[in-house]
């Protein structure tokens, strides 16, 4: 199902990133899904013009093709349509539609595979290569050339926590795995980011003061 703005794939800044969380937009989000879940099209325009620029941004953390990214949005929107009477407000709203795209997302790029698609998956995995204001610098630069060389499930969790500001436990709930394997999947993940960051940047040390926990 496609809305206003498809063409649309930069989102903002990953520190305007944190406010589409906050208790206010959580309540008015959730009392768009109710409206949805009566068949409120109106409702859903105004969601899906919400969502739609996050969703791209997160998903072009995963492939470089942005057709796939947007058919994953439009698989994500047409979920969200159909299940929106499923959805009883037991994790924040953003939670749900992000772990729907996460996993139309996994579906897409396994399918991929499967068919012998002329990208492979782990191409299919790649970052996106357009250039971007941050990589201007040159640690952001660095970083997102460490990030291409972990595990996707590491970098995933990598981008929910430390651009999106998810804490393990809705990481938890997005991927659909125990809190305990978030956890040890940014635990690994700073290891190896902590030895590559030296090697892409010379002489560079690691990032201080990087935001802890596992």
């Amino acid at each position: 199902m496609r809305g206003p703005n498809h063409n649309e794939t930069q989102g903002p800044p990953a520190a305007a990133e944190h406010g589409y969380r906050s208790g206010a937009s959580a309540a008015r989000e959730s009392e768009l899904i109710a409206r949805i879940a009566k068949g409120d099209r109106r409702a859903f325009e105004e969601l899906y013009n919400l969502y739609h620029r996050r969703l791209a941004r997160f998903l072009t953390r995963l492939t470089r093709r942005y057709d796939v990214a947007e058919e994953v949005i439009n698989d994500t929107f047409w979920i969200v349509w159909k299940k929106a009477g499923d959805f009883r407000g037991e994790s924040q709203p953003s939670t749900w539609i992000l772990g729907i795209a996460y996993r139309r997302a996994r579906n897409a790029f396994r399918s991929a595979a499967r068919t012998g698609s002329s990208e492979n998956l782990d191409a299919l995995l790649d970052p996106p290569t357009t250039d971007e204001p941050m990589r201007a610098e040159e640690l952001r630069d660095w970083l997102l050339q460490a990030l291409e060389q972990l595990p996707v499930e590491q970098r995933l969790a990598v981008e929910l926590c430390y651009e999106l500001g998810y804490s393990c436990e809705e990481i938890s709930a997005i991927m659909g795995c125990p809190v305990n394997t978030v956890k040890t999947r940014l635990f690994h993940a700073r290891a190896k980011l902590q030895k590559l960051l030296p090697v892409l940047g010379g002489n560079l040390a690691p990032p201080a003061g990087s935001r802890g926990g596992t």
